[in-house]
């Protein structure tokens, strides 16, 4: 399997779910703008977006595709009936945990909705009676999405990546209906609406998936649960995989809850907003280079390959840099015109820009180290190892928590960000120590050469487009054509000028454009 084709696949639909998303998410500033409303629906929309990540892009695929992957290339067993059988298993336990665990919220919703948002700050028992509506309108979601993940894991570990990487890509087409077709001069109206509409994704989703694995072979028959060893050691593997791969998400929601309950309303808004446009690479490159390495490395453990296992992560490492440190530089420093040519129409104001460009500052000082937790997590899961990621994600979210509480009131909306990118950045520095120590990773020399460079060439895109961007910031508050064409203008100089940069400094070669030709035409 070639390492970059299955990104370029996994990443160019990631990519496309992300556009969409900002898209959704311009809708959604425009008709409902930043205040109670935008809140109460970011609140209630953020714990079963917390779960997508966590299950569809982190813990079970963490959990089940190598196990998966062993059942289906063992030499002496039955191959793929051996892994529909053992995912027959997980899915007969997992469906009732589910569907308990969806009525239990559905009945505590209100405590729930109180610790996502502190009760928000300042607001009327019928305000937060609303916010607690919309949180039990997303809420099944959560079952549909945990079930997507299972049938996404099959896919991916029989190379379908496509089909679950285009998944996401119904849930933003619904909420974009729902916005163009049921949208209100109330926006109370519009953000009920939107909640809905959340669940509805959620079916469209699971019948995605169901379809494909159909059409692959792979058709999954409900038994009785069965708690067998294959059962038992998943499940034992699910829970710490989860918060060792969602400790960027459980972050967010301690950064939301905290926004809401000491900040001024719209706050929730300027965070998520940040967080949209922070999860454009971060969807690109970080869930596709997860998606990609963690059934590659697996598998070439599994047949004694340790070397070649070695090589797949330094180009994973490498390929991260390549694409994140550019992302990184122009978030932060452009932060501003891209809000503005994004979100700024309808309710959705100066003011609000000018805030949501700060908070997107923030966030991207972290965005490499969001993308290499991707790129480090699956030498531990290929390896059964989920304790240890487990250990780095609480001392990352305790340090969250005490830089959020240090942060939230001199930075406002900036803090809860800034906290994140931090605490995630002591995440990856303690993966990857911990990693090398082991012997299970160590950088070569082509990406020792290399890092610098690409580090050197996104500063050089940087100072270009620092000076290209107040004369486009004008044309950013222009029609959707000007808009568009402002963007593509800032986009394409800062491409260019990376290409030659690294060129130039050796980052990448002549050798390396043959080499990716080659691949292609394969």
């Amino acid at each position: 399997m070639n390492l970059t084709r299955a990104l370029g696949s996994v990443g160019g639909l990631t990519l496309a779910s992300r556009v969409l998303g900002l898209v959704r998410d311009s809708l959604f500033v425009r008709f409902v703008g930043a205040g109670f409303a935008s809140d109460a629906f970011l609140v209630a929309f953020r714990l079963p977006n917390m779960f997508r990540a966590l299950f569809a892009e982190g813990a079970f695929s963490a959990a089940f595709i190598p196990m998966f992957n062993r059942k289906v290339s063992d030499k002496d067993g039955p191959g793929l009936a051996a892994g529909v059988s053992f995912a027959e298993d997980a899915l007969s336990v997992l469906l009732p945990v589910l569907i308990v665990m969806t009525i239990i919220v559905e009945i505590f919703a209100w405590p729930v909705t109180l610790a996502l948002s502190g009760k928000f700050n300042g607001i009327t028992n019928d305000q937060f009676a609303f916010a607690v509506e919309l949180s039990r309108y997303t809420f099944p979601y959560l079952l549909f999405i945990s079930l997507v993940s299972l049938l996404g894991g099959i896919l991916n570990s029989l190379h379908k990546f496509w089909v679950n990487a285009a998944a996401p890509i119904l849930l933003n087409l619904t909420l974009i209906a729902a916005l163009l077709l049921f949208h209100n001069h109330d926006p109370l109206v519009t953000a009920r609406n939107q909640a809905i509409a959340v669940s509805v994704s959620g079916v469209l989703q699971l019948l995605w998936l169901g379809q494909a694995c159909w059409s692959s072979g792979v058709k999954l028959r409900l038994k009785l649960p069965r708690l067998n060893p294959d059962v038992k050691q998943l499940m034992a593997l699910i829970w710490p995989a989860a918060a060792g791969a969602g400790a960027v998400q459980i972050n967010l929601v301690v950064s939301t809850a905290l926004a809401a309950s000491l900040l001024a309303h719209g706050s929730v808004t300027y965070i998520y907003t940040a967080d949209r446009v922070n999860q454009l690479p971060l969807g690109l490159i970080g869930i596709g280079l997860g998606t990609v390495l963690l059934p590659l490395i697996s598998r070439q453990l599994s047949a004694g390959q340790e070397r070649e296992a070695m090589e797949s992560q330094n180009r994973g490492m490498e390929l991260a840099l390549l694409l994140t440190l550019p992302a990184t530089v122009a978030l932060v420093l452009c932060g501003g015109p891209i809000v503005a040519a994004l979100f700024e129409h309808g309710k959705f104001g100066a003011q609000d820009t000018y805030f949501t460009a700060q908070a997107l500052s923030a966030f991207s000082i972290g965005l490499p180290s969001y993308i290499l937790v991707k790129v480090l997590t699956p030498g531990y899961y290929a390896r059964a190892d989920t304790k240890t990621p487990v250990r780095y994600a609480m001392i990352s979210m305790g340090a969250n928590l005490i830089l959020n509480l240090a942060f939230i009131v001199p930075l406002k909306h900036m803090g809860p960000p800034l906290a994140t990118a931090l605490a995630s950045t002591l995440n990856v520095f303690m993966l990857y120590r911990t990693l090398r120590r082991r012997g299970h990773f160590e950088p070569d020399r082509r990406l020792r050469h290399r890092a610098w460079r690409l580090a050197v060439a996104a500063l050089a895109m940087g100072g270009i487009l620092w000076l290209l961007q107040d004369l486009l910031t004008p044309y950013t508050h222009g029609d959707w054509v000007v808009r568009t064409g402002a963007m593509l203008v800032l986009v394409a100089t800062g491409c260019v000028v990376y290409a030659i940069a690294t060129f130039v400094l050796g980052a990448f070669t002549r050798d390396d454009l043959t080499f990716l030709r080659r691949k292609r035409a394969v």
